[in-house]
């Protein structure tokens, strides 16, 4: 039943727009080792303190227990980018993006990290997290802003 009550998510948040194959805003995705070099204090923080920097582990851990089409739905929430253009596409063809890093809250950073220019990127807001963190997809959710967190 688990697995179904994903994919009916995963479908509805399709039809919400909250989940697209293409964003209208997207320039490019960089990877977070790329903020770290403006955003070294943060990039350390995130490393250090937020399990998001080590979400491809809970994909490991589970691939071999799952269908293709059933990661497929894993790496919405646990990868960067995954089904925009310049996203996450596999740990082999995309590493830089094989977690949940900067740009899986402030959206693609190509425009951002070449201009410096601060208006170039998302300030996200509490509804972006909850885009993955909600109760349809955790029996145990508790939504906490994750920039008191440890993302930052």
């Amino acid at each position: 039943m688990g697995k179904y009550l994903v994919l009916i998510t995963f479908l509805i948040f399709c039809q919400l727009g909250l989940v697209s194959a293409d964003s209208a805003d997207d320039t490019g995705y960089v990877g977070s080792k790329t903020c770290s070099g403006c955003h070294e204090k943060q990039y350390a923080t995130f490393k250090e303190s937020s399990r998001k920097a080590h979400s491809w582990d809970s994909v490991a851990i589970m691939a071999d227990k799952l269908k293709d089409q059933e990661i497929k739905l894993c790496f919405q929430c646990h990868t960067t980018g995954y089904g925009k253009k310049g996203g996450f596409v596999s740990k082999e063809t995309t590493p830089d993006l094989a977690e949940v890093g900067c740009e899986a809250c402030h959206g693609p950073g190509k425009q951002h990290a070449e201009s410096g220019n601060p208006t170039s990127i998302k300030r996200p807001e509490n509804e972006t997290c909850s885009t993955c963190h909600n109760a349809q997809r955790s029996e145990d959710f508790g939504f906490k802003p994750l920039a008191c967190a440890g993302a930052h």
